[in-house]
């Protein structure tokens, strides 16, 4: 009896407990963290405001009920911290270099000004351009999977910058992407549709049907997705495009969601708002799939904050059926902006803090979580929101 006793405490001991820390924060660092200084500087901002955080967390009952409806979730003690600021220091090395050699020429307030646009702009510019950005968040994607093997679920916390990096390892690391849907849309020659219903794949991404997975094809200079014009290779490689998806995509329903925070986004993409742009269609594909499973994207924005915009005003599931021209099947998941939280800070220095404002900071986050999946889903809270706005605005 004894010996059984010690085989089932030694088994239980060895055993991974993953229901003790089943949820890890990944913060994503934002422009101008590039050298020491702002690295120390936002490493310690992140380490003040993720046990408030997580505190917050623990203690919402709505928030648990929301990632887990049988029971409590339990947060990792520890923060992740991406940190992808020292990859620019090179660019903006040169950059500052040839400042310094304009300063004989320059108006003594012509030349400070480009060093605070150089110091504070450099880094949101850099990091839009594809082959900044794609090595970024394949970084990112070895972190989540390995989260994943723990058997932890992942919510991202994407800082001014750093919510450019959220946002385009979503978009491009998702799946999202129903191959036969995909394709149809793209008007591929009805051949490959049909050897696509005869040989279906499971749901992937953009990632893996790009040339450095699948080579299934890629987006061009115009945003059009070009199929491989080699039909023989390109069915060849459909058959193994499964096989990449694991490779490249986010192990599936790992991420939970992401917090876009002092968020610039607006202000460096705001061609993802023009309707005449083609990978909108994707961009609709992205937010279908985030809805119906039962993920959150979150604007949390101080009122203060001159870089904090929001994505979009607040719609209903209707109203982004309407918008998107599409059809969301069982929605449970949450897109919610609230960008009026009151930080009591100067706007000159309201950027910069969330960390000092961390328990205002996560108390909005709850509230954004809380409200946001009221607003979507209980229809008395959403006539009654949308009363108050008609009567601020005067309607």
């Amino acid at each position: 009896m004894k010996r059984i006793l010690f085989l089932i405490i030694f088994v239980i001991s060895v055993l991974p407990v993953y229901s003790q820390e089943n949820l890890s924060f990944i913060y994503i660092n934002g422009s101008n963290n590039n050298n020491l200084k702002m690295k120390n500087w936002y490493m310690n901002g992140v380490k003040k405001l993720h046990p408030i955080l997580k505190k917050y967390f623990e203690k919402n009952t709505d928030a648990q009920a929301y990632f887990n409806k049988n029971g409590k979730i339990k947060i990792n003690d520890e923060p992740i911290i991406f940190f992808w600021g020292y990859k620019s220091s090179r660019d903006i090395d040169y950059v500052k270099k040839q400042i310094k050699l304009t300063k004989r020429f320059s108006a003594l307030g012509s030349y400070f000004a480009k060093i605070f646009l150089t110091e504070n702009f450099h880094d949101a510019i850099w990091i839009q351009k594809p082959n900044n950005m794609q090595p970024v968040i394949e970084e990112l994607n070895i972190i989540v999977k390995q989260e994943a093997e723990k058997g932890n679920d992942v919510v991202l916390y994407g800082y001014s910058a750093g919510a450019f990096v959220a946002y385009e390892y979503m978009f491009n690391k998702l799946r999202y992407i129903n191959p036969e849907e995909f394709f149809t849309q793209i008007n591929a020659d009805e051949d490959i549709i049909q050897f696509i219903k005869t040989h279906p794949n499971k749901n992937t991404c953009l990632s893996a049907l790009s040339k450095q997975y699948a080579d299934i094809g890629s987006i061009d200079y115009t945003n059009k997705f070009i199929l491989n014009e080699n039909k023989i290779k390109l069915k060849k490689n459909l058959l193994n495009l499964d096989e990449m998806t694991e490779k490249a995509c986010i192990p599936e329903r790992k991420l939970k969601g992401v917090v876009y925070f002092a968020n610039a986004m607006p202000l460096f993409y705001s061609d993802l708002f023009d309707d005449n742009f083609d990978l909108n269609i994707y961009n609709s594909l992205l937010i279908r799939h985030i809805l119906e499973n039962g993920m959150f994207m979150l604007t949390v924005n101080f009122r203060e904050d001159p870089l904090g915009f929001s994505l979009s005003k607040n719609l209903t599931i209707k109203e982004i059926e309407q918008h998107l021209n599409m059809k969301i099947n069982n929605p449970s998941g949450i897109i919610y902006n609230n960008s009026d939280v009151w930080a009591f800070r100067l706007f000159i220095i309201a950027h910069q803090c969330y960390w000092s404002a961390a328990k205002t900071f996560a108390k909005a986050v709850i509230k954004s979580l809380v409200e946001g999946y009221k607003f979507q889903y209980d229809l008395k809270y959403q006539k009654k929101v949308k009363q108050e706005h008609k009567k601020k605005s005067g309607l």
